[in-house]
């Protein structure tokens, strides 16, 4: 910190700010790039799921339709993939790039992948540390500055420990988030070649370009996750230097 400022914070910040805005600039026009151009084999996002699904022998997994553009999604709990109005019926390389993704999530979940089931466990710590962990945070240092409060000072450090180690179960969601995604679309582009739905590479790398752009959007989730946990832990820690 260098005259009030906190300049790891602000170099994490402004590396999610710039990266989150580059990928979600990049995923729109990749994906409407590749939204014109058609597979040769005219298979669809739904096809494709179903025809990847069976390749790895999985017989338990609902493909449904629903609204809404690029919000498609795997939930484990139900089995349920779920393919958008821009995946389900369209047969471009970028909506069946899409559909293989989430499809790689079906079979991480089917073949029991370590971070995935990692991640499904972090969901209600991270969901708890990211609107509770700062508010106790600020709680613990606030009533610390309080002279009455100086035979409290042992219960605030806790209250300020507990939001700290809340807000860090919340960051470490973001940062197991990246392999569990990562993993995903590695697992899409492989078999896609594999079962046939490309026929060539140049189907593959187009896949590849709107894939890759999507997943920088996590990378940019997991960046601004660790400035928001760096911030709070140096307001914690200035906060103890001044008691």
């Amino acid at each position: 910190m260098y005259y009030g400022i906190d300049y790891t914070y602000l170099i994490f910040a402004l590396l999610a700010l710039l990266l989150g805005l580059w990928a979600s600039s990049a995923v729109k026009s990749r994906f409407a790039k590749y939204d014109r151009v058609q597979t040769k084999r005219g298979v669809t996002g739904a096809q494709a799921a179903a025809i990847l699904l069976r390749a790895n022998g999985i017989t338990d997994v609902k493909i449904q339709h629903i609204h809404g553009n690029l919000t498609d999604n795997y939930n484990p709990t139900t089995k349920i993939l779920s393919l958008s109005d821009a995946t389900y019926a369209s047969s471009s390389i970028a909506a069946v790039g899409v559909a293989a993704h989430e499809t790689g999530h079906a079979i991480q979940h089917n073949v029991g992948y370590f971070p995935l089931n990692f991640r499904r466990s972090l969901v209600p710590v991270a969901n708890l540390g990211s609107r509770l962990g700062p508010l106790l945070v600020l709680l613990g240092i606030g009533f610390g500055y309080s002279a009455q409060a100086e035979q409290y000072l042992p219960v605030m450090q806790l209250v300020t420990d507990i939001g700290l180690l809340l807000f860090a179960g919340a960051t470490l969601f973001y940062l197991v988030t990246l392999p569990v995604e990562f993993d995903a679309s590695w697992r899409a582009l492989k078999i896609l070649k594999e079962a046939n739905v490309f026929v060539d590479d140049e189907e593959i790398a187009g896949a590849r370009n709107v894939l890759w752009a999507a997943a920088m959007t996590y990378v940019a989730s997991a960046l601004s996750a660790i400035a928001s946990f760096v911030r709070i832990l140096m307001i914690s820690q200035r906060g103890r230097r001044r008691r």
